[in-house]
C-alpha cells in the first residue's frame, strides 16, 4: 500500500517536471521573435505624419472680420447691460435719498422760506410807506416849487402803484405758501387740521405725489417772484429816472428848443488855460443833428470849446470844428429817458483830446489844437452857442446888442442838465469814473474853474433850476 502511493507520487512529480521544461522552451522561442516596430541599426525609417485630429478649411479675411464684429457686439451688449444696471441702482438710491430728505426737512425749509418772504414783504412795504410820507412832507413844505410839484405828484402815484403791487404780491405769496404746506401735509400723511399722522397707505407712490406737488408749488412761487421782480424793477427804474444822479440837489431845466432859452455861466477865474476837463450830466428830451450842451467863445472865435450831441453821437471840439473828436452810438436817436454823463478833456502840450461817456473813454484824437491857449474874456453858455454874435442891432431889447441874434433855435438843448464842472487840468481815468457814478456823490466833486452849485449860473428865457 505504501509502495503504491509512493509510485503515484513519483509519477505526479515527473509530470510536473516535464511541464516546466516544456514552458521554458516555448518562452525562449517567443522572446527570440522580432517585433514589427523594432528599429534596426542598418535602416533609417521614414517618419510617417500622424493625421490631424480635425480637418478645417482656411478662414478668409471676411470670416475673420465677421468674427471680430460678433465679438465686439457681444462685448458692447455686456457693457450696456452693466451700465444699465448701475444707473438703475444709482437712480433708485438717489430717489430714496430725495424722498427721505423731503420727509425730514420739507417742513423746516418751508417755514424758513415763509418767514423770509413775509419779512421781506413787510420791510418793502414799510420802506414804501416811509418814502410816500417823505414826499408828502416835502410837498407841504415846498408848495410853490413849479414843475417839481407835478413831478412829485407823478412820483407819488408811481410809488402808490408800487405799494399796491407789493401788497398784491404779498397776498399771492401767502396763498402759494398755504397751498404748498397743505400739499406737503397731504403728501406726508398729516392731518392739516389736527397735525396728527395719518396711516400711510400709498407707500412710494404717495411720496412721488408729494414730491410732484411740492415741485409744482415751488415752480408757482418762483414764477410769481420773477414776475414781482420784473414789476418792481420797472417801477424802480421809472422812479430812478425822475431822481437826480450822483447826489445832485438841483438841475437846470430847458423846457423846449428856443433861441431865448439858455443859461449863461460867469466863472470866478479866467478861462485862459492850455489844458482843461469839462463834465456834466444831461438828460435830453429831443436831439437834433447838432445840439449844443457847453459852449465857450469870444468875438474872434465863438467856437473855442464845444460839447455837442448828434442824433446818435457825442462831439467835442477845440478851437473850431476842424479839431473834432466824435464818438458814435452813444445816444439813443431822438432823445433818451435816462441820464448820460459826458466829459471832454484836452491838453495843449500834446494836443490830445478825449471824449468820455458814462465814465469810459470812447474816443481820443492826438494833434488837436496843439500849442493853442484858450483866450480870456469870452462868454460861456449852457444849452446854446453864440455863433454869429455881437453885431449891434437897434431893434434888440437885450442888454447886449445882437445877443439873441447870435443863437440858433435848431441847436438849442431841450431837457435837463446837472453836475456841470470844469477843471484846469486833465482828470485821471479813476477820477472821471468816480464822477460818472450815478449812485455815487459825483456832484460833491466840484471843479476849480466852474463848480456846480457854487459858480454863478443865470438862466434865461424859460430855463430854470428845479429840485
Amino acid at each position: 500500500m505504501f509502495q503504491w502511493r509512493l509510485l503515484q507520487a513519483v509519477c505526479v512529480l515527473s509530470a510536473c517536471v516535464c511541464l516546466v521544461l516544456a514552458y521554458e522552451e516555448d518562452f525562449e522561442v517567443n522572446y527570440a521573435d522580432t517585433y514589427y516596430n523594432e528599429i534596426t541599426d542598418g535602416e533609417t525609417p521614414e517618419p510617417t505624419p500622424s493625421p490631424a485630429p480635425c480637418n478645417s478649411p482656411d478662414l478668409t479675411k471676411w470670416d475673420k472680420i465677421f468674427s471680430m464684429l460678433e465679438n465686439s457686439q457681444m462685448r458692447e451688449n455686456m457693457l450696456l447691460q452693466y451700465a444699465d444696471d448701475i444707473i438703475k441702482v444709482e437712480m433708485g438710491s438717489l430717489r430714496g435719498e430725495m424722498l427721505r430728505f423731503v420727509a425730514q426737512y420739507g417742513g423746516s425749509c418751508g417755514v424758513a422760506v415763509e418767514t423770509a418772504g413775509r419779512r421781506l414783504a413787510l420791510q418793502l412795504e414799510g420802506r414804501l410807506r416811509e418814502t410816500l410820507e417823505r414826499f408828502k412832507f416835502r410837498d407841504q413844505i415846498f408848495p410853490a416849487a413849479g414843475n417839481s410839484v407835478g413831478n412829485s405828484n407823478h412820483l407819488e402815484a408811481m410809488l402808490q402803484q408800487l405799494l399796491s403791487a407789493a401788497q398784491t404780491q404779498t397776498s399771492r405769496l401767502a396763498k402759494l405758501e398755504t397751498s404748498c404746506f397743505s400739499s406737503l401735509g397731504a403728501g406726508m400723511g398729516m392731518n392739516t387740521k389736527t397735525g396728527s399722522q395719518l396711516p400711510a397707505g400709498g407707500g412710494p407712490r404717495l411720496q412721488e405725489q408729494e414730491v410732484t406737488s411740492q415741485d409744482l408749488a415751488l415752480d408757482e412761487v418762483l414764477a410769481a417772484l420773477q414776475q414781482s421782480r420784473l414789476e418792481l424793477g420797472e417801477v424802480l427804474r421809472s422812479s430812478r429816472q425822475r431822481h437826480l444822479p450822483a447826489g445832485c440837489d438841483m438841475a437846470l431845466l430847458f423846457p423846449m428848443r428856443s433861441r431865448r432859452i439858455y443859461t449863461s455861466v460867469i466863472p470866478d477865474v479866467p478861462l485862459s488855460v492850455s489844458t482843461f476837463t469839462v463834465c456834466m450830466w444831461v438828460k435830453p428830451t429831443t436831439v437834433s443833428n447838432k445840439t449844443v450842451l457847453f459852449s465857450y467863445g469870444n468875438r474872434r472865435n465863438p467856437y473855442e470849446i464845444q460839447l455837442l450831441l448828434g442824433q446818435t453821437s457825442a462831439l467835442f471840439t477845440i478851437g473850431g470844428e476842424a479839431h473834432l473828436v466824435e464818438a458814435l452810438g452813444v445816444v439813443n436817436p431822438g432823445g433818451t429817458s435816462e441820464w448820460i454823463h459826458l466829459c471832454g478833456a484836452w491838453s495843449s502840450e500834446q494836443g490830445l483830446a478825449s471824449l468820455w461817456v458814462a465814465g469810459k473813454k470812447v474816443a481820443s484824437t492826438p494833434g488837436v489844437a496843439e500849442g493853442h491857449v484858450l483866450p480870456d474874456g469870452g462868454s460861456l453858455q449852457l444849452g446854446q452857442e453864440r455863433n454869429g454874435c455881437c453885431s449891434s442891432s437897434p431893434s434888440s431889447g437885450s442888454a447886449v446888442a445882437g445877443f439873441e441874434e447870435g443863437f440858433d433855435p435848431k441847436m438849442a438843448f431841450a431837457g435837463k442838465m446837472t453836475g456841470v464842472n470844469m477843471w484846469d487840468r486833465v482828470l485821471s481815468e479813476e477820477e472821471i469814473s468816480q464822477v460818472a457814478l450815478q449812485e455815487g456823490q459825483g456832484c460833491k466833486q466840484r471843479g476849480n474853474m466852474v463848480a456846480w452849485g457854487v459858480t454863478e449860473m443865470v438862466p434865461h428865457g424859460g430855463a430854470q433850476f428845479i429840485n
